[in-house]
């Protein structure tokens, strides 16, 4: 299976949330062809989400939110964990008010995973 460029995967989400109206940056930098991409929504009212890529039973990509509906020190916490066992991760933030993540592929809450 032909994965796309992580690099071209985070230009283009980047390019749907600017086309939406919303804010979008790239926090942490990882592995040009190959790294993970970890997506944290801020809601602007104080709260956070964090988007997590996994693969479902057919291999294809999904999302999960391992946290729901958290706090940004919250969600940074777990993102900092993660990259320290990951070098290659890549965080990209995504601020909009209306909540949207501008993901493509389809969101799992994580309690449905378990």
């Amino acid at each position: 299976m032909n994965e796309i460029r992580a690099e071209i995967w985070v230009q283009a989400l980047l390019r749907r949330a600017q086309a939406g109206g919303a804010m979008g940056m790239v926090l942490r930098r990882g592995d040009r062809d190959a790294g993970a991409v970890w997506v944290k929504l801020m809601r602007l009212d104080g709260t956070c989400e964090l988007f997590v890529p996994v693969r479902n039973s057919e291999g294809e990509r999904i999302w999960t939110r391992p946290l729901g509906i958290t706090s940004e020190t919250d969600a940074d916490d777990r993102a900092r964990k993660a990259i320290e066992r990951d070098p290659d991760l890549w965080l990209v933030e995504i601020e909009d008010r209306q909540g949207r993540h501008f993901l493509t592929e389809p969101v799992e809450d994580a309690s449905k995973r378990e």
